[in-house]
C-alpha cells in the first residue's frame, strides 16, 4: 500500500462508490485476488480483507488482477501527478509519455538528472514500485485498448503495446486479466471493433462534472490551418510523435458522459502510448474538479463563475515546444493574427502527413527544423522572427527543456533568460504547455478587465487562488471573452441584480 494513502478515507469512499477517487486509488481485495476502482458497483469487501494501492502497478506488482466489473484500467489518470513537481511526479509524467519503452530506465533517470538507483528508490519509497513496474501496467492497458478495438493479429498488438516478446505480452494479460488475449478479444461489446481502417477509437475518461465540448470549442477557437481543424462538434489536429505525425479527431461522447471519444491514425501503432497522454493532457481530462471548485467556489469573487461552468478545464497542448512557439507569435496581435501567422510557420517548416486527412496537411515544426528555417516571409517583425528563432534554438541544443518531466520552475527560469520572452509569455507556457495548475498571467489585459468588473487585482489573485489559478485564469477570461465558452458568465451587474 502507498504509503501517504488514508485507509480510512480511502474506505469510506469505497463505501460509498464516489466516482471522484477513481484513478486517485486502487481496492485491492484479498480475499478474491482482484483490484477495482473505488466505485466499483460490486458488494462493498469488508474493511479487514482490502489493501489500497496508489497505481494500478502497485496493485498487479503484488498480485491482484483487474477487475473485469469496473475495468480499473480504464479509469481517468491521478491528478496528483500533474499538481506536484517533486521528481516522482516528473517520472510518472515521463512514463506515461512512454519514454521507458523509448529510452529504458536509463533514459529516464537522464531525463530527470538523477542515477537510476535514486530514480527507482524514489518510486519504490512511494508507490511501492519500480518505474518498469509502473511502464510494464500501461503495457497492459495499451493491450487491451488494442485487442478490444481493432482487429490486428496479436503479434502487431504486442508489439505495439511495447512488450518485448508475444510470449511476455500472453503472460502478462494473463496475469493482469485472468485470460488470454484471445478470451478478452471475444468478450468485447459487439460495436468494439472494426470500423474505419487504420482508425483506432478510444474513449478517454474524465471526471464529473466535465463539458468536453467547451473543452473543445476553446481549441477549436484556436485552430490553425493545415494543423488543427474545427468543424463545429469535433476538434482535429495532427500530432507530432516519435514514429511520425498523427491524427487525432476528438469529440463528446456519444452517451453524453465524463469522457471524450477520440479517433486516432498513426503511423506506427507503437505511438499509441505516447499518443493517449498527450490527448488526456489536450484536454486537461485527469483534473479533480471537486478540488478545483472547492477552492475557487469559496472565494465570493469567483463563485458565481464556478457555480455557472463547474468542472471547467484548462486546455492545453500535446506539445510545450509548440506551445513555446505559438505563445511567441501571438504576441500582440489578435488570435485572427496568431493563426494566420502560425499556419505560414507550419506550412514552411512543419513535418508533412504522408497524405494529408481532410485540411490537416502538417504537424507542427520541431524546435531543430523552426531553428533553421528563412522566417523572412512569414510576416513577423525583425525582432519578433528574432524571439522565435532564439527560443527554438535553445529548445533544439537543450538550454531550455519543456518534456512532461522537466523542472517546471527551472523551464519558465531559462524561458525568461532569453531575449523577447516576458512574464505573460513564459507563465502562458507553463500553464497550457506543461500544465501547470497554478499559474498567473501577469498583465494580461483580459484577466485585468475581468477582474476590474469583479472589484479585484492582479494582487489579490497572487495569493487568494493558490494552487489552482489556472483554472481561475479560464473562469476569469470567460467573462472577458465569452464567444470561447459554451457557459459563458453573466455580466457581473445581472449577476448582482438576480
Amino acid at each position: 500500500m502507498t504509503t501517504s494513502l488514508d485507509a480510512e478515507r480511502c474506505y469510506r469512499a469505497v463505501a460509498s462508490r464516489d466516482a471522484r477517487f477513481d484513478g486517485w486509488f486502487f481496492t485491492a481485495v484479498r480475499t478474491t485476488g482482484i483490484y477495482c476502482r473505488p466505485s466499483c458497483p460490486a458488494r462493498t469487501p469488508a474493511a479487514a480483507n482490502v489493501t489500497f494501492f496508489g497505481t494500478a502497478a502497485g496493485a498487479q506488482s503484488a498480485g491482484f488482477r483487474a477487475c473485469r466489473r469496473c475495468r480499473p484500467d480504464a479509469v481517468p489518470g491521478s491528478p496528483e501527478w500533474d499538481v506536484r513537481a517533486d521528481v516522482v511526479a516528473r517520472a510518472m509524467r515521463l512514463i506515461a509519455d512512454g519514454e521507458v519503452e523509448r529510452a529504458g530506465v536509463p533514459g529516464l533517470a537522464a531525463r530527470l538528472g538523477y542515477s537510476e538507483r535514486q530514480v527507482h528508490r524514489l518510486l519504490v519509497g512511494e508507490l511501492g514500485v519500480g518505474p518498469l513496474a509502473v511502464a510494464r501496467a500501461q503495457r497492459a492497458q495499451t493491450a487491451r485498448v488494442l485487442v478490444e478495438t481493432t482487429d490486428l493479429p496479436m503479434a502487431d498488438v504486442a508489439f505495439a503495446a511495447g512488450f518485448a516478446s508475444i510470449r511476455q505480452f500472453n503472460d502478462t494479460v494473463r496475469e493482469v486479466f485472468a485470460c488470454t488475449p484471445s478470451e478478452l478479444r471475444s468478450r468485447r461489446p459487439a460495436t468494439r471493433g472494426g470500423g474505419t481502417p487504420g482508425w483506432l477509437t478510444l474513449r478517454l475518461a474524465a471526471r464529473a462534472p466535465f463539458d468536453a465540448g467547451e473543452v473543445l470549442l476553446f481549441l477549436g477557437a484556436h485552430a490553425v490551418p493545415g494543423l488543427e481543424e474545427w468543424d463545429g462538434t469535433t476538434f482535429s489536429r495532427v500530432l507530432d510523435l516519435p514514429g511520425g505525425p498523427a491524427v487525432v479527431r476528438l469529440s463528446p461522447a456519444p452517451d453524453g458522459g465524463p469522457a471524450v471519444t477520440a479517433r486516432l491514425l498513426l503511423a506506427d501503432l507503437r505511438d499509441l502510448r505516447a499518443a493517449v497522454p498527450r490527448c488526456r493532457r489536450l484536454l486537461d481530462l485527469d483534473a479533480d474538479p471537486a478540488a478545483v471548485d472547492d477552492v475557487l467556489g469559496a472565494d465570493p469573487a469567483l463563485a458565481p463563475l464556478v457555480a455557472g461552468a463547474p468542472g471547467r478545464r484548462v486546455p492545453a497542448s500535446p506539445d510545450a515546444p509548440e506551445t513555446a512557439a505559438r505563445a511567441v507569435l501571438g504576441q500582440q496581435v489578435s488570435v485572427a493574427g496568431a493563426r494566420t501567422l502560425t499556419a505560414r510557420v507550419v506550412a514552411l517548416a512543419g513535418t508533412p502527413l504522408a497524405e494529408p486527412v481532410g485540411s490537416l496537411t502538417h504537424a507542427f515544426p520541431r524546435p531543430e527544423a523552426l531553428a533553421a528555417a528563412d522566417l523572412s516571409a512569414v510576416g513577423l517583425t525583425g525582432a519578433r522572427r528574432r524571439t522565435l528563432t532564439g527560443v527554438a534554438a535553445a529548445l533544439a541544443d537543450g538550454r531550455v527543456a519543456l518534456d512532461p518531466g522537466c523542472d517546471r520552475d527551472e523551464a519558465v527560469r531559462d524561458l525568461l533568460a532569453l531575449p523577447g520572452i516576458g512574464p505573460w509569455t513564459a507563465a502562458l507556457v507553463a500553464m497550457r504547455g506543461l500544465g501547470d495548475p497554478d499559474v498567473w498571467l501577469p498583465g494580461d489585459l483580459a484577466l485585468r478587465r475581468s477582474l476590474a468588473a469583479l472589484g479585484s487585482s492582479d494582487a489579490d489573485a497572487a495569493t487568494r487562488w493558490r494552487p489552482w489559478r489556472s483554472y481561475a485564469v479560464m473562469h476569469l477570461w470567460s467573462l472577458a471573452a465569452p464567444s470561447l465558452f459554451t457557459r459563458p458568465p453573466a455580466p457581473p451587474s445581472d449577476r448582482s441584480a438576480s
